[in-house]
């Protein structure tokens, strides 16, 4: 692992000098941004340190980071609250299930989560690779890691590369953990603030699902930071004059705005994003993969109608690189 990393770092260098990027503007800015969906999760294990740091390499604008607690409290990046589907939890800790069946993150000290080994993810009752051209399952030597150690590998890349690529952090399940003892959003925004991320003009985004949540982490907790509302049904379309009093932008499913082939052959856009940049609201759109076309012919297709005839602002992908490639000629 630790070899591929340093290709990426030397790659990063490469590519930067090659791709003439503008390594002082902040991303926030731009009209089209690109954000590596749990790192470049295409190629390797999503949410590792070796998927991050692939990502960076391909010049992405961010790099996204879902975010749950440890039983003591230390801030994981892993996609779900609980381990069995991109761990060897079952193996290690056989005894550690709750009566669900499912092995919490929350149940481990960082110390024990530290023995964990992270594969590509998998059916954890088949056993069988979710997206099975992807990285082979258990090959390597992979591991969960803290939010801090994400961001001092992408602050310390933006020191030896120059650029300037953000973060982009969702806060997990707030319900959940505030019923098992823990304010996850007060933990997560402290150490962003001590990390330099307080105001929208620091290069992070803070998301999350959970609308009572987003709105306590803009008012109660007083953060400055340039907030997205994450959204998944159509009901909430009709709520963006109340997601604009507290959200600079909203993260909807993407086939909530591209509808399919109407009977003239032309893919059919809903307003969704026309109605939320009326309430200055910018849409950032999930997920992007190139493994997974779903109806539409190549990847470039989707990203062409996705950008230009839905004029989407930015995307979540697990294949980075063919965005920012597809960005770079367009």
């Amino acid at each position: 692992m630790f070899r591929l990393i340093f290709v990426c770092f030397t790659v990063c260098f490469i590519s930067c000098k090659k791709n003439k990027i503008d390594m002082n503007s902040n991303p926030i800015n731009k009209s089209k941004i690109v954000i590596a969906h749990r790192g470049a999760s295409g190629y390797l294990p999503e949410h590792t340190l070796a998927s991050k740091a692939m990502a960076y390499a391909m010049n992405v604008d961010y790099l996204e980071q879902d975010i749950v607690l440890s039983k003591d409290a230390v801030p994981i990046v892993i996609h779900d609250i609980h381990l069995e589907t991109v761990t060897n939890v079952q193996d290690i800790f056989p005894t550690r299930k709750r009566s669900d069946g499912k092995f919490y993150v929350i149940d481990f000290t960082f110390e024990e989560l530290q023995k964990l080994n992270v594969y590509e993810r998998f059916n954890s009752e088949t056993k069988n690779a979710i997206f099975p051209m992807r990285f082979p399952l258990k090959k390597s030597n992979f591991k969960l890691h803290s939010l801090q150690d994400e961001i001092q590998l992408i602050q310390g890349l933006n020191k030896s590369t120059g650029k300037n690529i953000g973060i982009y952090s969702e806060i997990k399940e707030p319900v959940f953990h505030k019923k098992e003892g823990f304010d996850i959003s007060k933990i997560v925004l402290d150490i962003l603030s001590n990390y330099g991320y307080k105001t929208k003009k620091d290069n992070c985004i803070l998301q999350c699902f959970d609308s009572n949540e987003l709105k306590r982490i803009r008012f109660e907790l007083k953060s400055e930071l340039f907030l997205v509302q994450l959204i998944e049904f159509e009901t909430e379309e009709n709520k963006l004059e109340e997601f604009a009093t507290y959200a600079d932008g909203i993260g909807p499913w993407y086939k909530q705005i591209i509808k399919g082939k109407g009977e003239n052959g032309k893919y059919q856009i809903s307003n969704l994003v026309d109605n939320a940049h009326k309430n200055n609201l910018k849409v950032h759109a999930y997920t992007f993969r190139s493994d997974d076309l779903d109806g539409f012919t190549t990847f470039n297709e989707l990203l062409q109608v996705a950008f230009f005839e839905a004029n989407i602002d930015g995307v979540f992908t697990d294949f980075p690189d063919k965005v920012v490639d597809f960005l770079n000629k367009n």
